[in-house]
């Protein structure tokens, strides 16, 4: 089992758990057969969703846990008194070398502060950062978010640090050698914005040849697809991606309302369905699922805690996807070379 990659799965993290995790692993292992897992959960009900779902005996193991992470538990307190939790001891799978990654559809504060006390993070970096994909209005063009809520305040080297990270993420996930990169602000004008920002766009600017640094953006270029990674702080990037979100469905629902009450829209639908079905699968959130903890000494995945078989798979895959491309150390290289002044250490 060695020679294989190993994935840990908290089998009881999420709104759906185990059923959705045991049938997206299955998904994911119907398509990457040379993988092995690591169940961590309620060993009786995990075993009989893996019948049920006809996984391979030979490409999982179970390791039996009779306490799960409460989805409003304090991370604080899901680290004191967790430890013998299905999340916690399947993040310690990947501290012991027994699994490459870990995939968790949990208490996402609780997965954060575990994965950062039970990996740590790697040498010169301050903080971890929840790293995200999501459409843009380019059909064949997505954009990467960081960091998405866990670090509400951030000083300049941490921003410098989430470009580092958001630009090798880009590259190992898309193979682009050249990725750009630009930090979130209030306007594109370099007077513009926190006293950090302009200080982590002067360090990227002299290290140009490290981070294709393209300068600011505003919250409305991030669904553009004109720049490849956005970084900002974890504060401004959960508000920018709940109101995208938020968006989303109320166009969605806009579209549904006015749709029942026209008879044209009715006549039209054999016309427009093509597009819609295209249009639909572009956006599916399940296709996005999987958001990456940049910056610790391991590969975390959080998944979305709603997801359903099919999104889970995604986040199984792109925890596979992140083992395979050797994204820590790939990190850890980039980290290594970027220039700071005397004046940044001081940030």
């Amino acid at each position: 089992m060695a020679e294989r990659l190993v994935i840990s799965i908290d089998a009881m993290g999420g709104d759906n758990a185990p059923d959705a995790i045991i049938e997206g692993v299955k998904i994911a292992s119907d398509k990457n057969p040379e993988v092995f897992f690591l169940l961590f959960g309620d060993e009786d009900e995990i075993s009989r969703l893996a019948r049920q779902n006809q996984l391979n005996e030979k490409c999982y193991k179970i390791y039996h846990t009779d306490q799960v992470v409460k989805p409003d538990e304090k991370p604080s307190a899901a680290v004191r008194y967790g430890r013998e939790s299905s999340m916690w001891k399947a993040i310690f799978a990947v501290r012991t070398g027994e699994a490459s990654a870990v995939v968790s559809a949990g208490n996402t504060g609780a997965l954060m502060a575990m994965s950062k006390i039970c990996l740590g993070t790697m040498a010169g970096v301050d903080r971890p950062a929840i790293a995200a994909i999501m459409p843009t209005q380019k059909p064949n063009k997505d954009v990467i978010a960081l960091d998405l809520g866990a670090n509400a305040e951030c000083n300049a080297t941490n921003l410098v640090e989430f470009a580092i990270m958001g630009s090798v993420f880009r590259r190992i996930v898309y193979g682009e050698k050249r990725p750009t990169v630009a930090l979130l602000n209030i306007g594109s004008e370099e007077t513009k914005g926190r006293e950090e920002i302009k200080q982590a766009a002067a360090i990227l600017k002299r290290n140009k040849d490290k981070v294709n640094y393209v300068g600011f953006a505003e919250g409305h270029d991030i669904g553009t697809g004109h720049t490849d990674v956005i970084v900002s702080d974890g504060f401004s990037g959960n508000v920018a991606l709940k109101s995208i979100e938020g968006t989303a469905h109320m166009v969605k629902n806009m579209i549904k309302t006015y749709a029942k009450k026209s008879v044209l829209a009715w006549l039209a639908v054999p016309l427009i369905l093509p597009t819609y079905l295209r249009l639909k699968k572009r956006v599916d959130p399940r296709r996005y699922n999987g958001a990456m903890f940049l910056g610790l000494n391991g590969i975390s995945v959080k998944s979305h805690g709603g997801a359903d078989a099919m999104g889970y798979s995604f986040a199984v895959e792109s925890a596979i996807n992140l083992v395979r491309n050797d994204l820590c150390e790939k990190i850890r290289i980039d980290l290594e070379d970027i220039i700071f002044s005397d004046e940044d250490a001081q940030l």
